[in-house]
């Protein structure tokens, strides 16, 4: 007779609950942060645009894609304990 453990499928996944949030809201924040960095440029290509380096595509934009980045890392390196 074949022991019942033999034919048991293992179903675990590599990360558990809390490691999965966090690798999303690291995407998030890094898509965020792209978003926050798109834009600023001139309609008229011979015309130089100042929008360009504002604070917000110069500064906050690559703190949040460099932040949702490391949340992501985090998230993968954190030890599960579900």
């Amino acid at each position: 007779m074949s022991d019942n453990n033999e034919n048991k499928i293992n179903n675990d996944l590599a990360f558990g609950k809390q490691n999965y949030i966090l690798i999303a809201a690291g995407t998030g924040l890094a898509i965020i942060g792209y978003f926050l960095m798109s834009g600023g440029g001139s309609d008229d290509p011979a015309v130089f645009s100042e929008e360009l380096f504002n604070a917000r595509r110069m500064y906050i934009a690559p703190i949040m894609i460099l932040a949702g980045l490391g949340v992501v890392g985090w998230g993968i390196l954190k030890k599960s304990e579900d």
